[in-house]
């Protein structure tokens, strides 16, 4: 069976609520998960998963939020070799970076060399309405056809 963790910061907890149906999800198509908050999360646990899902939600004008920049600053010192990733958070248009902080983890996981899933899931505060739902199971099932065509990882180190 295949494995994935999802690693999330959720303040109000809308990020939390994507995650759930990016588990749910992952978990109808077969798919073992586990769950970390991002401010327990470490680099190192990375290896023994075959897919990352790393959701955040944005802080004041495009910020990390505090509990993830101990783990943005661990991926940007790790080589990921090949590691299937996707990114995903939510956001407030009233503000102007919206969902900035998703973006730079995009960016962090590119820079350490993970196979990162060229589409995002960005999620206006929660995911209340029936077509955010659909959103947020379309990413997952997109990312699962993209992964069967990415082949296997290397290692993390």
């Amino acid at each position: 069976m295949q494995k994935a963790l999802m690693i999330y910061a959720s303040m109000s907890g809308n990020t939390e609520d994507i995650a759930g149906i990016i588990k749910e999800t992952l978990s109808e198509h077969q798919i073992a998960i586990d769950c970390l908050d991002m401010d327990e999360a470490d680099a190192d646990c990375l290896e023994a998963y075959d897919y990352v899902f790393v959701g955040t939600y944005t802080w004041g004008d495009g910020d990390l939020p505090y509990e993830a920049e101990d783990f943005y600053e661990d991926i940007l010192h790790r080589q990921l070799n090949g590691l299937k990733t996707a990114c995903f958070g939510s956001g407030d248009h009233a503000y102007p970076k919206f969902c900035e902080a998703v973006t730079l983890f995009c960016d962090a996981f590119e820079q350490a060399g993970a196979n990162l899933y060229p589409e995002t899931l960005k999620i206006e505060l929660a995911p209340e309405t029936a077509e955010d739902q659909e959103c947020c199971k379309e990413f997952v099932r997109g990312f699962l056809a993209w992964a069967a065509h990415q082949g296997d990882r290397c290692h993390v180190s």
